[in-house]
């Protein structure tokens, strides 16, 4: 069987105005050059690129999907959200919450977004593709049910999740969240299941602030199947796979999914302008082929994982690479050209020993 990966053009037409990072021009803020916000469409297009060149987009399977209809969008977000998102759309776009401007035709473009999720985890549960990789944009891991947030309009994987519920009776699923923001919405929008297990590795207090806590454990049948370990800023490959061997695998171990799932931002990467972490293309690669293991163990291989953040036009592609070649099992000739900057940057001993006493207690708290 080969990798899947869920690509359309139409989604890097998704407009989030004028911007210097993620504010609005005016006052002391200067207008960009030319864009300027955090939430490019580059960052996409040139990961999908540099699959291209490589040659390693000859090896996948390619596809685009239709998108996700309103029965699915409904089963996560009610109606009036939906309604108020399509009106806006029609007209000159607009914002429904923070950070989360879109233009026109927006609506569908998020749709589609969401469709690509749920194109992606059908054909692994279908058993056609061995995993997946949608490269959805909008993102969607900050979103609420009746509210935008963090640059996410649709909760795309709550969307596939339940989509997959309906289609393919669908049980326990397992969310893994390596974005370097806290994936908020999807803790919400699970907060009291206990058929979904959500664990989120973050940066610390970064987005949105106050959220992300190890005391946020879910609530009646969902305590205890949601999982946060916010890292230190600064952290960095050890740090990663420290979380990943201390805490995630043990919890999937225990919860036992029949899919896992990867909110895969790419913003802990050491150049993301909107994080501090330090991360790397190699961190990526080790983390998704301790999934892979993890997933081969636990549920027959089914693991697939959808776009979230990542904002270094110059990085991301790098690091989906890696990503990519260790979901197809293939190796290009791409060279990271920014790895030997970044591994010299990575944190000395004493804050890794500081880190790993965080993580045993954390471990310890969560029953690992």
């Amino acid at each position: 069987m080969t990798t899947g990966f869920c690509f359309d053009e139409l989604t890097l037409w998704h407009s989030t105005g004028e911007a210097a990072l993620f504010l609005r021009p005016g006052g002391w803020i200067q207008p960009p050059a030319a864009g300027g916000h955090a939430e490019s469409p580059e960052t996409k297009r040139r990961f999908k690129n540099l699959l291209d060149v490589s040659g390693l987009s000859r090896h996948l399977a390619v596809e685009t999907a239709p998108p996700a209809s309103d029965e699915a969008l409904r089963r996560i977000h009610p109606a009036s959200y939906l309604n108020e998102f399509k009106r806006l759309s029609d007209a000159e776009g607009g914002m429904l919450g923070e950070e989360s401007p879109f233009g026109p035709g927006g609506y569908g473009i998020a749709a589609l977004s969401a469709g690509l999720a749920i194109h992606a985890m059908d054909r692994v549960l279908t058993g056609q593709w061995a995993n997946a990789y949608s490269l959805s944009r909008p993102p969607g891991h900050h979103c609420m049910p009746d509210h935008s947030m963090g640059f996410c309009l649709l909760a795309n994987i709550p969307i596939a999740i339940e989509e997959m519920r309906s289609r393919h009776h669908l049980a326990k699923v397992a969310v893994v969240d390596w974005d370097v923001h806290h994936g908020n919405g999807t803790q919400a929008i699970f907060w009291d299941r206990a058929d979904v297990l959500t664990i989120s590795l973050h940066q610390n207090s970064c987005y949105p602030v106050n959220s992300g806590a190890t005391s946020e454990r879910g609530a009646g049948p969902g305590e205890g199947a949601n999982i946060n370990v916010p890292l230190l800023p600064g952290g960095g490959h050890a740090s990663y796979l420290a979380a990943m061997d201390r805490i995630v695998l043990p919890a999937l171990q225990r919860f036992q999914p029949e899919l896992i799932v990867v909110a895969s931002g790419l913003d802990a990467n050491a150049l993301d302008p909107l994080a501090r972490m330090l991360a790397h293309s190699e961190t990526y690669r080790a983390l998704t082929e301790r999934l892979l293991h993890a997933a081969a163990t636990l549920c027959q291989g089914r693991l697939m994982m959808a776009h979230e953040g990542g904002y270094s036009e110059a990085y991301v592609p790098f690091c989906g690479q890696a990503i990519m070649e260790t979901l197809a099992g293939r190796r290009t000739r791409v060279i990271d050209p920014f790895l030997d900057f970044v591994m010299a940057q990575q944190p000395p001993p004493e804050f890794q020993a500081l880190e790993d006493r965080r993580l045993a207690e954390m471990a310890a708290a969560y029953g690992l």
